[in-house]
C-alpha cells in the first residue's frame, strides 16, 4: 500500500513546502491567461510574446542560480527565490502595460527556475543518494495533488469570473510562495561547498551530460502533449466528446498521485534508471500508435482508444520521471549539484516553450501518421539515454557511482 507522505524529517518538509507553493501554481495556470487579459488588459500576442522572453530568461539564469545555491548554501538560497516568486506574483496584481507585465515575468521565470535548481541542491545534501528517486516520487505526488487542489480554487475564480476573483486567485498564489519560504526554513542547513577547480560554469562543457539533458528534453515533450496535443487532436480530430479532455487529465494527475512513488521503488541506480527510461520509450511509442487508432472511428471507439493510450501515457510517464531524476542526480558531481541541475531543469522549460509548436506541427499538420513519428522519437530518445549516461559515466572521476551496462 502506498504511503500517503514521505518519512518524517526533511522529506516531509520538502514535500510540505512543495505543496504549499503547487496549490498556488494550479490556481495560478487556469486562470493566468483570462487574467492577463481581462484584468491586466493584454493582448493574446503580447502575453505569448512576454512569457516566451521570460522563460528564455528564466532557463537561462537557472544554471548560474543553481550554482549560487552550491555556493552560498541552498536553503537559504532557496528561501530567498521563494519569496522572490512571491513579489513577482505579487507584481501582478498592479501591473497595467506590457513593460511591467514583461518585467515581472521576467522574475518570475527567473526566480522560479532558480528556485528549482535550489531545491534539487537541498535534498542532495540532505537526502542520502540511494533515497533521493523515492523522495523526488514522494515531491512529484505531492506536487499533482497540490495543482488539482489549486485547478479547483482557479476554478471557482473562473466561474465567478470577477476582476476581484482574479486578483484573489494570484494573492493567493503569491502567499503560497510566501508559505514555502517559510516551510523551508525549517529544513536543516546544508553547508555551502568550496568552489572547485575548473571552470565556473562547468556543465555548459559536460558534452555527455549536456546530451543528456537534451535526450531528456524529448522525452519531456510528452507534458504539452498532455496539456495542448492531445487536446486539440480529441476536438478536431476525433468523434470524441470535448469533455473527455478534462477527464483524461484528472486521470493522469490521480494516477501520479497514487503510483508515482511505487513505479520508482524499482529505480534504485543508474542501470535500473536506464531500464526504466527503455520501457518507458516502449511504452509512449505504444501509446502514440493506440492514440492514432482514434481517429476516424464511432465516438465508442475513439474514447476506448483515447483512455487505453492515457493509461498507458502515464505509465510511461512515471518511468520517464524515475529515470531521468536517477540519472540527473547520479552523473552531477557532487560539489555542482545545484549547477547541473539547474542546467538539467531547462529541458522542462524548453519542452513547455518548444513543444507547443513541435506537437502541432507534427500531429495536426501531418495527421495519424504524426503520431508514428512522434512515438518512434520518444524511443529513440529513451534508447540513447543508456549509451550517453554510460559515457558520462566514464568521464566522471573512478569514485563515482558507475553506469552498469543492462541487460
Amino acid at each position: 500500500m502506498m504511503k500517503p507522505l514521505p518519512p518524517a524529517g526533511p522529506p516531509r518538509t520538502l514535500a510540505l513546502a512543495q505543496l504549499s507553493n503547487s496549490v498556488g501554481d494550479g490556481a495560478f495556470y487556469v486562470t493566468s491567461a483570462l487574467y492577463f487579459t481581462q484584468v491586466v488588459g493584454l493582448g493574446p500576442a503580447r502575453i505569448g510574446l512576454g512569457l516566451a522572453v521570460a522563460w528564455a530568461v528564466g532557463s537561462v539564469a537557472g544554471v548560474p542560480l543553481g550554482r549560487l545555491a552550491d555556493r552560498r548554501g541552498p536553503r537559504g538560497t532557496a528561501a530567498l527565490l521563494a519569496l522572490a516568486t512571491s513579489a513577482a506574483v505579487a507584481a501582478f496584481l498592479v501591473v497595467r502595460d506590457f513593460l511591467p507585465f514583461l518585467l515581472a515575468a521576467c522574475l518570475y521565470a527567473t526566480a522560479q527556475s532558480g528556485l528549482a535548481a535550489a531545491r534539487q541542491a537541498l535534498l542532495a545534501g540532505l537526502i542520502a543518494r540511494e533515497e533521493r528517486t523515492a523522495t523526488l516520487a514522494h515531491l512529484q505526488s505531492t506536487l499533482n495533488a497540490g495543482l488539482a487542489l489549486g485547478a479547483a480554487l482557479g476554478g471557482l475564480a473562473l466561474s465567478a469570473g470577477t476582476r476581484h476573483a482574479y486578483l484573489a486567485v494570484f494573492a493567493v498564489d503569491a502567499v503560497s510562495f510566501l508559505v514555502c519560504a517559510l516551510v523551508l526554513l525549517r529544513l536543516p542547513a546544508v553547508a555551502p561547498l568550496p568552489a572547485p577547480k575548473g571552470a565556473k560554469l562547468a556543465v555548459l562543457r559536460d558534452r555527455p551530460y549536456a546530451l543528456l539533458t537534451l535526450l531528456n528534453t524529448v522525452l519531456l515533450l510528452r507534458m504539452p502533449l498532455l496539456s495542448l496535443g492531445l487536446p486539440l487532436w480529441i476536438t478536431e480530430r476525433t468523434t470524441a466528446p470535448a469533455w473527455l479532455v478534462s477527464a483524461l487529465f484528472v486521470l493522469n494527475t490521480v494516477a501520479v498521485m497514487l503510483f508515482q512513488v511505487r513505479t520508482a521503488r524499482s529505480v534504485t541506480g543508474t542501470s535500473t534508471a536506464v531500464k526504466a527510461l527503455r520501457r518507458s520509450g516502449c511504452l509512449m511509442l505504444l501509446t502514440c500508435a493506440v492514440f492514432a487508432l482514434s481517429a476516424g472511428t464511432p465516438a465508442w471507439a475513439a474514447v476506448t482508444a483515447l483512455l487505453a493510450g492515457s493509461v498507458l501515457l502515464v505509465a510511461g510517464e512515471m518511468l520517464q520521471s524515475a529515470g531521468s531524476w536517477q540519472l540527473g542526480f547520479a552523473l552531477a558531481p557532487a560539489d555542482r549539484v545545484g549547477e547541473y541541475q539547474g542546467f538539467f531543469g531547462t529541458g522542462v522549460t524548453i519542452a513547455r516553450t518548444l513543444g507547443p509548436l513541435a506537437l502541432t506541427t507534427v500531429l495536426m499538420g501531418v495527421g495519424t501518421l504524426g503520431w508514428f513519428l512522434l512515438g518512434a522519437l520518444f524511443l529513440a530518445a529513451s534508447c540513447a539515454m543508456g549509451p550517453t549516461a554510460r559515457w558520462a559515466s566514464a568521464t566522471r572521476p573512478s569514485t563515482a557511482p558507475a553506469v552498469i551496462e543492462a541487460a
